[in-house]
């Protein structure tokens, strides 16, 4: 039962599935237990030293310590035009760039910049657990497509026509995915752009995960692919995945320049610039080049290959290949209905918490994520933790 205190639009938000889990899990770590936890959505390497270096710089220079524009600094935004031209070949300039708190907060303010109450937008399961509640509190409404291993977790363009609706008015397209790591093929991405841009749908394209992608697996920008898109198309994205710097929070907000104007003003009277000396370290790199990503890229490939080839080895649980981000997705519905540790097991969130009180090991279950039955395992974390858990987590189901 909510608080009465709190306004409807708060006490509407859902609860996440995983706070239980979480809170047994800080507990368990904070009593001196060993708890490995696989539900990290951040790399676990320290951001690049050039970087931190322009951030203790900024500290000291008088002009980060007052209040800037809004929309960002003036530099970061061309750099960030820049970056994009570099990455994704997506020419902008830098009036098509808003900068925003984090990868986050550049969503929220492109869903609030689009959505009127009642609008539908397109949302492929399995997604990011916020995803939906931010468009709940935009007022729009969430349209789930499911998808399966069967189709890599890609949505088609059969279930993109069956779903629309007259008062559909965006599709909610990410590439590479979390959780499931997909990603798609060039011509599909082609194909659903076309698709959208046919009837006047805008397209919000989570890219943070750019440079995250594995084996013969390639990014695509869909705005570059479908340039008739491009003036209904948001592509959302930050310095956190790419450049280790999830807490320093800067994202940012690319699409048409009345759009931008439009989402810069109501950022002006929510919070304001994001923190001087967050854009100084952004600004240094978007700027500089992509080694430190790279290598990191090396390492969370080497560990995508030794967590999903153990999970696989699981009796009852089947894991699709990631080809981006940081994540396996494995379905556990082969375990489902067993009885482990003398408790019977009924869905993934009661397995969770068995796996973590016996085996202290703590995993995301899918049902935040619209997939029951499935477990979000990041392997951002040290090679001998994944196997070390892995191992546990496999030994617990025998």
């Amino acid at each position: 039962m909510p608080d009465p205190r709190l306004s409807k639009r708060v006490a509407s938000i859902t609860e996440s599935s995983t706070l239980a889990i979480d809170a047994k899990a800080k507990a368990l770590k904070a009593a001196g237990e060993n708890v490995i936890g696989f539900g990290a959505g951040e790399p676990d390497f320290p951001t690049p030293a050039h970087i931190v270096e322009a951030a203790t710089a900024a500290c000291a220079d008088p002009v980060y310590h007052h209040y800037t524009p809004a929309g960002g600094l003036p530099l970061l935004r061309e750099a960030i035009a820049a970056k994009t031209a570099r990455d994704s070949s997506l020419e902008v300039a830098a009036n098509q760039v808003l900068v925003t708190n984090g990868g986050k907060h550049a969503l929220y303010n492109a869903f609030l910049s689009i959505l009127d109450p009642g609008d539908e937008v397109i949302v492929p399961a399995p997604y990011w657990v916020s995803y939906p509640e931010m468009i709940h509190l935009a007022d729009g409404v969430t349209v789930e497509l499911p998808t399966t291993e069967a189709t890599g977790f890609r949505v088609t363009i059969d279930q993109l026509e069956r779903a629309v609706t007259p008062k559909t008015k965006a599709l909610l397209f990410v590439s590479p995915s979390n959780p499931t790591g997909a990603v798609y093929p060039r011509a599909e991405i082609e194909a659903i752009g076309r698709w959208a841009a046919e009837r006047g749908l805008w397209v919000v394209t989570d890219e943070i995960y750019e440079h995250l992608v594995y084996g013969d697996s390639r990014f695509h920008s869909m705005p570059v692919l479908v340039p008739e898109l491009a003036d209904r198309c948001l592509v959302i994205n930050g310095v956190a995945k790419t450049y280790a710097m999830t807490g320093w929070r800067v994202g940012w907000v690319i699409g048409p320049p009345a759009v931008i104007k439009g989402a810069a003003s109501l950022q002006s009277h929510t919070t304001s610039n994001v923190s001087n000396v967050a854009q100084a370290a952004a600004l240094a790199a978007v700027t500089g080049d992509l080694s430190a990503a790279g290598e990191m890229r090396a390492a969370f490939d080497r560990r995508r290959i030794t967590m999903h080839k153990m999970l696989n080895e699981i009796d009852g649980v089947s894991c699709y290949e990631p080809e981006g981000a940081f994540y396996c997705f494995p379905s556990f519905a082969g375990v489902i209905g067993r009885e482990i540790a003398g408790t019977s097991i009924t869905d993934t969130l009661t397995l969770t918490d068995i796996v973590l009180t016996h085996a202290r090991v703590a995993m995301v279950p899918g049902d935040g994520f619209g997939a029951p039955g499935y477990m979000r395992l990041s392997y951002a974390l040290g090679d001998d933790d994944i196997i070390e858990g892995i191992t546990r987590v496999a030994e617990l189901l025998s």
